[in-house]
């Protein structure tokens, strides 16, 4: 049987283009490049790579990457766009890996998409190296609360606020965009936050970041209700060589 993403692995791609949607290129990638840019990271694992995006970014930044993703036409069209890659079906509850094995791993808006992200977490600590970096950009739970309903709105269909509800538990929805329909997860920061620390990682960056570009009524809706989280947490011990 075909996963959401299966079925949706073609908008995907039509949707995404090679320099991303708008929030990614306005509001993430910014953030996301500043923190690898010059950090002397030799190798990395993008755990849900799919098209492979982000790892052609990384390799530009000087970075040997490893894609990881469970979608066949996602890693099909990122060895397509980058035949030199190395792109590899897999999933991010059982990495195949060894231990300590990179100094970068790199899940950008994937922890949304996993089920049991305890264990995936859990996964990507396993095989950071000592004084590696753990890479995160996740939708903040503050949106992802509501996600499903969004804005309310008046009726002329002006968006009114961005409704908080059930934010304490952790659920499945159906987020739908663009032609596709796949299932995301809510959770509480707290609860991220926690799957972090019991691996005995440090949190060295935080960020709820705001568009860095774009015509500034394109952002408005970016700065009425937080939509992404950015997290660098590191490993302690020093960094040893790829």
């Amino acid at each position: 049987m075909q996963s959401d993403w299966e079925r949706c692995a073609q908008a995907w791609i039509a949707s995404v283009g090679e320099r991303g949607d708008w929030s990614r290129e306005h509001v993430v990638d910014p953030v996301m490049l500043s923190r690898i840019a010059g950090r002397g990271f030799v190798n990395a694992l993008d755990v849900g790579c799919g098209e492979g995006r982000f790892c052609r970014m990384m390799r530009a930044a000087g970075i040997l990457p490893v894609g990881l993703d469970p979608t066949p036409p996602l890693l099909e069209e990122a060895r397509r766009r980058d035949p030199l890659g190395d792109y590899r079906l897999g999933h991010a509850e059982k990495l195949e890996f060894e231990a300590e094995s990179f100094d970068l791993v790199v899940s950008y808006l994937t922890l949304i998409d996993i089920g049991d992200f305890r264990r995936a977490i859990g996964e990507m600590g396993r095989v950071l190296r000592p004084g590696g970096t753990l890479l995160i950009a996740n939708l903040t739970s503050f949106t992802s609360a509501c996600a499903a309903q969004g804005w309310i709105r008046d009726d002329k269909g002006r968006p009114l606020h961005y409704p908080l509800d059930r934010y304490l538990e952790e659920f499945p929805y159906t987020a739908e965009w663009s032609g596709m329909r796949v299932t995301n997860w809510h959770r509480p920061l707290g609860a991220y936050i926690a799957a972090f620390l019991e691996l005995g990682l440090q949190l060295a960056f935080f960020a709820e970041p705001e568009p860095a570009s774009a015509e500034k009524s394109d952002q408005e809706t970016y700065r009425r209700a937080p939509w992404f989280v950015v997290m660098e947490w590191r490993r302690p011990g020093e960094t040893r060589p790829a």
